[in-house]
């Protein structure tokens, strides 16, 4: 399993948000390229971005910082937040960017995703926030109609390898991960699977590293020192 250290960008700044509210910010950092090359130090292989200003405006207001932390870094870099079009799709890979994760426009235009992965294959992932076990949209603040497991099983029908899975209930909020929905989406599956939110401790890690998922995605525990990386990055292999 790999570990995908994460950083929420607002205001090109490092970020977190307590259970996906705007209104309860944290800021860790000024400065998001140099907390890229902390995860690099301490053995992480890939990155986790989220522009929490473009999830909420569908723009892309950290695009050099994201495209900066690239290029000073090296690591395999996915970014979400606000990605509705071809063209910002484009941009981003265009300068670098390894994979884009779809959330809002994967559940309000299912054939935009379609005619994404049709494009750019398995550059191409499906963030699903899950609230009561239906999909959250536009920066967490709508839940939607759409049952969690029919949406995922729709987006392996058309093409969808990677599936970025958040229990909003749980994230940011440093009470453990939720290990029953992980453990049924890889059961009922085949994707990569990459659970997020939750994640504060190493048993965590442990546990979810068990269920043979993908990957999982490591905010605030990093930011607040609950979880050593590197110890993470070792126990997650």
């Amino acid at each position: 399993m790999l570990i995908y250290p994460a950083i929420d960008l607002y205001g090109g700044k490092a970020v977190r948000l307590y259970k996906g509210d705007y209104a309860q910010m944290t800021i860790y950092n000024d400065n998001p390229v140099e907390v890229a090359k902390d995860f690099l130090r301490c053995g992480a292989k890939c990155i986790h971005l989220v522009d929490l200003e473009g999830a909420k405006s569908g723009t892309t207001p950290n695009f050099d910082t994201v495209t900066a932390i690239k290029k000073e870094t090296g690591l395999f870099c996915e970014i979400g937040g606000g990605i509705r079009s071809m063209e910002t799709i484009e941009k981003y890979l265009a300068a670098g960017v390894d994979r884009v994760i779809l959330g809002t426009a994967a559940v309000t235009e299912p054939g935009f995703v379609e005619a994404a992965v049709a494009k750019f294959g398995d550059k191409i992932a499906v963030g699903i926030d899950i609230k009561d076990g239906y999909v959250a949209i536009k920066g967490w603040t709508v839940k939607s109609e759409e049952n969690a497991m029919d949406f995922t099983e729709k987006m392996e029908k058309i093409g969808v390898k990677t599936m970025i899975c958040t229990d909003i209930s749980k994230d940011g909020a440093m009470q453990g991960t939720n290990h029953e929905l992980y453990q049924e989406l890889s059961e009922k599956f085949n994707m990569n699977i990459i659970a997020s939110g939750g994640v504060s401790s190493i048993d965590d890690v442990a546990r979810l590293a068990k269920l043979g998922i993908h990957g999982a995605i490591m905010g605030k525990a990093y930011y607040t020192g609950a979880i050593d990386l590197v110890r993470a990055i070792e126990v997650a292999k």
